[in-house]
């Protein structure tokens, strides 16, 4: 038995341990505070006084930013941040070269380019010189970790190579006759026809990144999330990877990186609840692997061939790692396919002699299409990459250089510099696609040829077109991707119309949160179709 005298010294300890945490407590904070004021102390100055020059400079004739010392463009770029894709674009294609360099905060440099030389230099030729860089991967390490997004060099390498047997022949044909015809008939096509019935309006967006979603957690992790229901249920996780990405990319506004570490240090304001966000995808991913890691043990290994298998199967066992590859290929499966679809069937409302011609494609095929009649579907091919061009599930791309460099087009790239390539400002660049560049015109990618006169597509080449990337990055899911849009294209034209609800002369807004988006959601009316045949 402890005597009286060991229960007060133990109950001293303890009270003083619990002092002393209080102790250490305060003292952080007021660290904090203090790296807070001395930090808005010297800003909060400076920028009063670029603010007073910025309003009172006098506009030039020029598009180019005004540059201020310690400020750089900074204030420029915070006045144009709602439409930060088209105004980088529209600088780009305002230069001889396409090519700009912009100083942001702090002297650091941006370089942007929407020269296919240049494009070609940094994402092929160089490309050892050009990485995701610290910039980057700090700023989207807590959402992304070190995923095939986010991460360079091995780690990267070892992540495209597990994840390439998912991509091959046999792998895209089960995608296709399994998993997206069935998320099509069984899911998406009622939902529809309820909607027609009813007359009601729906979000097409939410709907195909609902879509989406469950086709990329079924073909890489052997999983239903059953997202896409008849009640449309609100699913806390895509609430949580929505939020997790927004706050994301509010930190590439941030004046300098400074400023979101200090409220992430606070866990305060947007940092807070991205903090919030992020467990909610990690612990989802978690629960993920863990029923995969139960699966593994106890069924045979063939039956498992999704890539979490795979990740699982190599010797991985670093939790954290594998649920960053799971948050990082949920990201890149859910947002991009479904982005590009919602501009497509945008486009295609107001064209209507090339849904017409789709049509006409569809027509020609089985009520389910098999993976060799969709991947044969030539027009509506040649009509999703010229609605990409012109809406680009990821507008900019951003690297960093690792040593010194100076692109073909002459622009100094100097050590640690961001590059970034603009595929949203490459779609319109009008020596290459010419004077029309503003119009959806798939006839662009297609030419006849043979005696039959059949349509061919004519493609271009990926550091013209880098929508998917291009060189040794380039997208692992490019032809998954387009397996998915044609399979959906034919599913839904063949029974419906779809007709957006916009008031009259006001046309949908392009914004970028880490991939693009309709800004609002896409508002539609679902029309049921006549047979094709009695009209087409």
């Amino acid at each position: 038995m402890k005597t009286h005298s060991e229960n007060r010294t133990i109950s001293i300890d303890s009270h003083q341990l619990i002092l002393l945490s209080l102790k250490f407590s305060v003292i952080k904070m007021e660290f904090l505070l203090f790296s807070v004021s001395l930090a808005l102390s010297i800003l909060l100055p400076l920028l009063f006084l670029a603010l007073a020059i910025f309003k009172n400079s006098q506009p030039t004739s020029s598009k180019f930013p005004r540059s201020y010392p310690i400020f750089g463009s900074f204030l420029t770029l915070l006045k144009n941040k709602e439409r930060y894709v088209q105004w980088t674009s529209d600088l780009a294609l305002a230069t001889p070269n396409l090519t700009y360099t912009m100083q942001s905060a702090f002297e650091r440099k941006l370089v942007v380019t929407a020269n296919a030389a240049n494009v070609k230099h940094i994402l092929k030729s160089n490309f050892q010189n050009y990485n995701k860089g610290p910039f980057f991967r700090e700023t989207l390490r807590d959402l992304l970790g070190d995923g095939i997004i986010n991460a360079d060099g091995e780690t990267w390498m070892f992540q495209r190579q597990v994840s390439s047997h998912e991509f091959n022949t046999n792998s895209l044909r089960k995608f296709v006759e399994n998993v997206v015809n069935s998320e099509l008939s069984d899911r998406l096509i009622p939902i529809l026809k309820k909607t027609a019935s009813e007359r009601t309006v729906l979000d097409f967006q939410d709907i195909l990144q609902r879509f989406a979603f469950d086709n990329i957690c079924k073909i890489a992790f052997g999983y239903d999330p059953k997202y896409l229901l008849p009640s449309l249920p609100e699913a806390e996780l895509a609430l949580a990877f929505e939020n997790a990405v927004r706050h994301s990319r509010e930190r590439f506004n941030s004046f300098a990186p400074l400023h979101w570490k200090i409220k992430r240090a606070l866990n305060i304001g947007s940092e807070k609840q991205l903090k919030i966000a992020v467990k909610q995808v990690r612990d989802f991913a978690k629960e993920l692997i863990r029923g995969k890691k139960h699966e593994l043990q106890t069924e045979k290994p063939l039956e498992s061939v999704d890539l979490l298998s795979r990740v699982m199967s190599s010797g991985h066992s670093d939790e954290d790692f594998v649920v960053d590859i799971v948050i990082n290929f949920i990201l890149a499966g859910r947002d991009t396919t479904s982005a590009a679809l919602t501009w497509f069937f945008w486009l295609l409302s107001s064209h209507p002699e090339v849904e017409n011609q789709i049509l006409k494609e569809i027509e020609e095929n089985a009520d389910e299409p098999s993976y060799d009649e969709v991947k044969d579907m030539i027009y509506t091919h040649a009509a999703l990459c010229e609605s990409m061009r012109l809406y680009p599930p990821v507008p900019s791309d951003t690297k960093s250089a690792v040593s010194d460099d100076v692109l073909p087009d002459g622009t100094v790239v100097k050590k640690g510099m961001r590059v970034a390539y603009h595929p949203y400002a490459m779609g319109r660049v009008e020596k290459v696609w010419g004077a029309d560049q503003a119009e959806f015109r798939p006839m662009r990618w297609l030419e006849r040829k043979g005696d039959n006169g059949k349509w061919s597509f004519v493609g271009r080449d990926s550091y013209t077109y880098p929508v998917f990337q291009a060189g040794p990055r380039i997208c692992l899911g490019k032809d998954m991707a387009f397996l998915q849009m044609k399979t959906v294209v034919a599913g839904v034209l063949r029974q419906f119309k779809v007709v957006p609800v916009v008031e009259e002369g006001k046309q949908p807004v392009y914004i970028s949160e880490l991939l693009a988006k309709m800004k609002g959601g896409f508002p539609v009316r679902i029309e049921e179709r006549a047979e094709l045949g009695s009209k087409y």
